[in-house]
């Protein structure tokens, strides 16, 4: 049975946008009462009522097992979660126990004080070593982990079956044979790109230099420098860009494409392949390419690997203002354990974070397992630090990926990019 509910643009948003570090001085609450009122903040959807269901029932599992608390749930907007919770962390009062936010959020919440130390908390709960080790990372900043993945999401390779039947073709297994699958789609098929590859698609880009052994960034000495310079993180860049090539996907025209924009291109009919996420399911189903599309993971450098997948996903944590901090610990082992995980799996289509979880979602959903088998296989992540908002917002690797494919070398395209991202490095 499939469970694909959601649009792609709520998804993606609560997936993968970022914002600002808030500016702003919290410290401990000092208190911990175990009645009263929790407090609890979570993103709200373009369709709520599945994802209310679920948080409803949790709270009134929790609220039976603690008779003098009440659980109070508050759907706050995606696009101004900056602002409330900059205003939380500045006033407590207005502040909540519990919260869900999106892990490239992370870094600058945790830079403003605002956040509890769960360490802790994830070491003596016995279920959490069914957690995902990758994504249990995106939760972490220096070696602490401040919040509990509540699910993640991660991307493949959709590919056209009536195409590739036509032609002969079967899925690559390797991003050797990726472009080359490409280059002989677009010869034979003129009407079609290879692959929707755009510039500005940098979720798309990230797998390539991992799986060619770079890196976005290294720690060196206590600080965050660029590595897209290196020898391997160039190989990946140039792999990647080398899609965006009249003979795969023209420059004039995939250039400028976003992630979005590179999923509605296949979905449309346009492209006989493309990279995108599970949460983007349902705008394939809804497209021309109807039941003639199929997913494998992105392959790797070599052949029959697994390319590391940027880890998406939303955590939640307990505010550092919380005067109701073991509650709200216990809530969120609640909300964010294998039961709940599983439901929301069913109402949201979210993915789990433990494994356990995830191989019993993909047994009962085949559709799933191309995105859960690349989720074991290991993901990655960006930069644990409030400078990636800074170097996302400034589109400095969608900027270096376009200049690369509107004709300059890779060599000064990545050299200027890594200089811009060391510049906002050093202003963290």
């Amino acid at each position: 049975m499939r469970f694909w509910k959601l649009t792609t643009a709520a998804i993606a948003a609560t997936l993968l946008v970022g914002c600002g570090p808030p500016q702003v001085d919290q410290s401990d609450s000092g208190a911990d009462s175990r009645t009263g009122t929790l407090r609890v903040w979570l993103f709200d959807e373009a369709n709520r009522d599945p994802k209310e269901k679920v948080v409803n029932a949790a709270v009134e599992e929790f609220e039976g097992n603690h008779r003098d608390v009440t659980v109070e749930v508050r759907y706050i907007a995606v696009d101004t979660r900056s602002e409330r919770f900059t205003g939380a962390f500045n006033d407590p009062s207005s502040a909540p126990d519990v919260a869900e936010f999106g892990n490239t959020d992370l870094a600058s919440y945790v830079a403003a004080g605002g956040m509890s130390d769960l360490t802790g908390v994830i070491e003596d709960w016995p279920a959490a070593t069914d957690l995902s080790d990758s994504v249990l990372d995106t939760a972490e900043v220096d070696g602490k982990t401040y919040g509990v993945p509540w699910f993640t999401g991660v991307r493949a390779l959709y590919y056209r079956t009536d195409v590739f039947d036509e032609l002969g073709l079967e899925p690559p297994r390797s991003l050797g044979e990726l472009v080359e699958t490409a280059r002989r789609i677009r010869s034979e098929r003129p009407d079609m790109y290879g692959i929707a590859a755009g510039g500005k698609y940098t979720y798309a880009m990230m797998p390539f230099i991992w799986a060619s052994g770079g890196e976005l960034a290294e720690r060196r000495n206590g600080s965050w420098r660029s590595a897209v310079d290196s020898e391997a993180s160039r190989r990946g860049i140039r792999t990647y860009t080398g899609l965006l090539d009249p003979a795969i996907c023209p420059p004039d025209q995939c250039a400028q494409l976003t992630g979005t924009e590179s999923i509605q291109a296949f979905a449309g009919g346009k492209a006989a392949m493309a990279i995108g996420g599970d949460f983007n399911r349902t705008a394939v189903d809804e497209g021309a390419a109807g039941d003639n599309y199929d997913v494998v993971p992105l392959p790797g450098r070599k052949t029959g690997s697994i390319a590391p997948a940027f880890a998406g996903g939303n955590l939640l944590g307990v505010l550092r203002s919380s005067d109701h901090s073991t509650l709200a610990q216990e809530f969120i082992k609640v909300l964010a354990g294998k039961k709940y995980q599983r439901r929301m799996y069913e109402a949201m289509s979210y993915l789990p974070t433990f494994e356990d979880v995830q191989d019993r979602v993909a047994a009962d959903d085949p559709a799933i397992e191309p995105f859960i088998e690349t989720l074991q296989a290991g993901t990655r992540f960006v930069p644990s630090t409030p400078a990636w908002s800074e170097i996302d917002a400034q589109e400095i690797l969608p900027t270096m990926a376009q200049r690369i494919a509107t004709g300059e070398k890779v060599r000064p395209a990545t050299q200027r990019a890594a200089q811009r991202m060391n510049s906002a490095f050093d202003d963290r």
